[in-house]
């Protein structure tokens, strides 16, 4: 038995998930449905698209009835950097050597020692592959994970619509790492109605993960999340040196809609554009305590509601 059959038998509301993603995400048609269904199976409450009040269900409300034909730009990880660089500058864009129509187009030999890949389509960290050094590198392996990556459909599993219709492709990107911390650091604001009200800092990705907030001022908050295993970290991030300057970018691109993560990077002294995302976790995510769904709920305000 592996380890995912073990990790579904002691858990029913996993098992729901995946009978629901595996089966009826292409079964069911109606958005709204779908999004009741998927919202159970992993909150163990039914959904509110009446008057939604907790972060979570307001995601999923954003999901139905908030689409602007930008946001279709803004998920494509190709299209974004034009779009991001047309808005705060070029030099904030981390540097695209290839485009690749599929997988079997991409050249090993042409890539530089180091590099990442990433699909366009990709969530998370579900189609990036980063080579560190190429003579250790399983090409197999990694062209493995991005077809995996590209077979996903985001739309039909999640029901988040911008992912509709996407022209998948990979591309090649230069490889960053920061000289003091030897790993890219999140810094993640959590924007609403285009002000940047906190910054979710991630590290140690690879390791044992840890998740801290801050306020706007830079002040360490007392809940975590979205990932319920993760835990603070045991000393306090310090303030990037090119903070207020963050805090700019961030609110000058979230003005696009009701809510909006903004992903920054700060890789020695520079500022640099990761990825902008409307649904975090798909908006099924676990805040720890778990009143912060709530709080953070407040601050999305929804207009024009039309169900």
């Amino acid at each position: 038995m592996n380890n995912k059959v073990i990790a579904l038998s002691k858990s029913p509301y996993l098992v729901l998930s995946w009978i629901l993603r595996r089966f009826l995400s292409s079964l069911i048609k109606d958005d709204a449905l779908y999004l009741k269904l998927y919202y159970y199976v992993h909150q163990n409450q039914w959904l509110n698209l009446q008057e939604p009040q907790l972060f979570t269900e307001k995601i999923q409300w954003l999901k139905l009835y908030n689409r602007d034909v930008l946001y279709q730009t803004i998920v494509d990880k190709i299209k974004v950097k034009d779009y991001v660089s047309s808005i705060i500058g070029e030099k904030y864009i981390i540097p695209t050597l290839f485009i690749y129509d599929d997988v079997n187009e991409i050249d090993f030999s042409e890539l530089p020692d180091r590099f990442v890949l990433k699909t366009n389509n990709g969530g998370g960290n579900n189609g990036v592959v980063v080579c560190k050094d190429k003579l250790m590198f399983d090409e197999k392996k990694a062209i493995k994970k991005l077809k995996s990556s590209l077979d996903y459909d985001i739309y039909l599993k999640t029901r988040e619509w911008p992912y509709y219709g996407i022209d998948k492709k990979v591309f090649a990107e230069v490889f960053m790492e920061d000289h003091k911390y030897k790993e890219l650091i999140d810094y993640k604001f959590y924007c609403f109605n285009g002000r940047a009200e906190y910054c979710q800092v991630i590290t140690n990705r690879n390791s044992d993960e840890t998740i801290d907030f801050y306020d706007r001022n830079w002040v360490h908050q007392p809940f975590y999340g979205l990932n319920p295993y993760a835990k603070n970290a045991l000393k306090l991030m310090e303030k990037p040196s090119k903070y207020e300057e963050m805090l700019f970018i961030a609110d000058k691109l979230s003005t696009i809609a009701p809510f909006l993560r903004v992903d920054l990077y700060f890789i020695n002294s520079e500022i640099y554009f990761g990825e902008m995302t409307f649904f975090p976790n798909s908006g099924v995510g676990r805040f720890t305590p778990s009143e912060w769904d709530y709080k953070l709920g407040c601050l999305i305000s929804l207009s024009n509601k039309n169900n």
